[in-house]
């Protein structure tokens, strides 16, 4: 029984330090943290260096403007329709002249100075000597003094002159050339010749295709249109027909395509187509310069 107690004394005691004794202290160290981020080695900005200095800025220079070279000033020009005598008969041409208001009283005084040489040597003239407008009222346009003296066939064909010449304008529809009653261009259509060519003139510069018009009062209103050069051939022919037949007057108009090689002197050649043998009859000479044609 005593061994017993004593062995269970010794257990317990060796026990005892194991469960019941102080606890011991001491420092383990630090406790462990995490490792620093790594960083990045940044190279050092070098230094500022600084710029030479720039020389001012020389002032500003504008532009001089560009001379500008100024046309002169093309003089203004009128061109009015003159009516001449030729072969018992009116016919008309044209005359280019510096502007003026007073453009009646230009027209009657180019009408009484006469054709030019070129006109006159297709056998143009004039037989009107003098007269002026004193005026214009309600389209009608008074001369003064009235065409006058020679038989009654060259009186006619004076006024006629003035009564084309002045109608031309929009303002005179009729003209009064004596006491009697205002006359207009009806008055004297049977002093005009079968065919009239209105353009081209006579001395004018033309290009291909050249535009031929007047008026006519032709058999079946079919008018045959040449153009002649230098030497007298016919280099382009064509016929149109004008807007009023046999008994009556018409216009006519129609564009002729020529060649020729070189500008030379030439003619538009205007007649009607006898019917009975197939001649040319009231034929109408109009000389012109032709000019070469651009070949495309």
């Amino acid at each position: 029984m005593r061994r017993h107690t004593a062995v269970a004394a010794l257990l317990a005691a060796a026990v005892l330090p194991a469960g019941c004794a102080a606890p011991r202290s001491g420092s383990l160290g630090p406790a462990p943290t995490a490792p620093p981020p790594a960083t990045t080695a940044v190279a050092p900005e070098p230094p500022p260096t600084t710029a030479p200095p720039r020389p001012p800025a020389e002032p500003s220079r504008a532009a001089a403007p560009a001379p500008t070279t100024v046309a002169p000033a093309r003089p203004r020009t009128v061109t009015v329709e003159l009516w001449y005598v030729r072969d018992g008969r009116i016919t008309p041409t044209r005359r280019t002249r510096p502007a003026t208001v007073a453009t009646s009283r230009l027209a009657l005084t180019e009408l009484a100075a006469g054709p030019t040489p070129v006109e006159a040597a297709t056998g143009l003239t004039t037989l009107l000597t003098g007269g002026e407008v004193t005026g214009i009222a309600d389209g009608v346009a008074t001369v003064a003094p009235a065409p006058a003296g020679g038989d009654s066939v060259g009186r006619r064909l004076r006024e006629a002159q003035v009564v084309y010449t002045l109608t031309q304008f929009p303002t005179v529809r009729r003209v009064r050339l004596s006491a009697g009653p205002p006359v207009g261009r009806s008055d004297y259509a049977d002093l005009l010749p079968p065919i009239v060519v209105a353009g081209p003139t006579i001395g004018e510069r033309v290009i291909s295709p050249v535009t031929v018009t007047g008026t006519a009062q032709v058999f079946e209103a079919t008018v045959t249109v040449r153009v002649l050069d230098a030497a007298g051939r016919a280099v382009a022919t064509t016929f149109t027909t004008a807007t009023c037949g046999t008994g009556c007057r018409g216009g006519y108009r129609v564009a002729v395509t020529y060649r020729v090689p070189r500008e030379q002197a030439g003619a538009i050649e205007v007649y009607e187509v006898s019917a009975d043998d197939g001649t040319r009859t009231h034929v109408v000479t109009v000389p012109v310069t032709l000019t070469p044609t651009l070949r495309r």
